[in-house]
């Protein structure tokens, strides 16, 4: 699943007196507290297309899908194909960062509907075998969000009313946001560092 970012909603602080700092990361206590579970036949993957922009790319990641659209491209909507001919793969805001291209400012190009629900195009590639990137890591991480500065990573949970649902089926299968998101935040970090984010967690409790 893609996601698209509501740019000015995640305006990041920490306000809360625990953190967790490992390496040149410094993550919330949202991460560690909340819970959350998506659940897709609920909100039908309306984070691929609510919000300002598309989902949110990292340089690294940019040669990657160029690399891949020529196998990506047969998974996506006739829309998304012909937005992406005419705009791009992606786009550079007035803030310097990149993200993917949308159709009609709504929903990503790289979304598909499978059953009513939104999907990732990219992902499903990945899925079959076609590629070796899963899909953008802001997607896979979401609801938190990455933070960079000059010499660490803030790590924050992203509240949007679109994943409510997400947080109730969370609660009730007491499921914490952290463990919810072990592979994406391992894709992103390593598994030593999410073994070190469980034992502090742990410790905290």
């Amino acid at each position: 699943m893609s996601l698209l970012w509501h740019k000015f909603a995640i305006i990041l602080k920490f306000n809360s007196f625990f953190m967790i700092s490992i390496g040149n990361t410094i993550i919330s206590d949202d991460i560690a507290d909340k819970f959350f579970v998506c659940d897709l036949n609920k909100c039908k993957g309306a984070c691929c297309i609510e919000g300002d922009l598309g989902a949110p790319l990292t340089e690294d990641e940019l040669p990657i899908i160029e690399n891949y659209y020529s196998k990506i491209k047969p998974y996506l909507s006739k829309e998304g194909q012909d937005v992406i001919e005419e705009k791009g793969l992606y786009i550079l805001d007035s803030e310097g960062d990149y993200s993917t291209t949308t159709i009609n400012d709504r929903e990503c190009a790289f979304a598909i509907y499978d059953k009513g629900i939104l999907k990732c195009g990219i992902e499903k590639a990945y899925l079959e075998g076609k590629i070796s990137f899963q899909k953008p890591i802001s997607c896979h991480l979401y609801p938190i969000r990455i933070t960079k500065y000059d010499h660490y990573d803030a790590l924050n949970y992203d509240r949007w009313h679109i994943c409510n649902e997400a947080c109730h089926h969370g609660r009730e299968l007491g499921v914490p946001l952290y463990k919810f998101l072990k592979g994406p935040l391992t894709r992103k970090y390593g598994a030593d560092w999410y073994e070190e984010l469980t034992l502090k967690i742990e410790r905290k409790d």
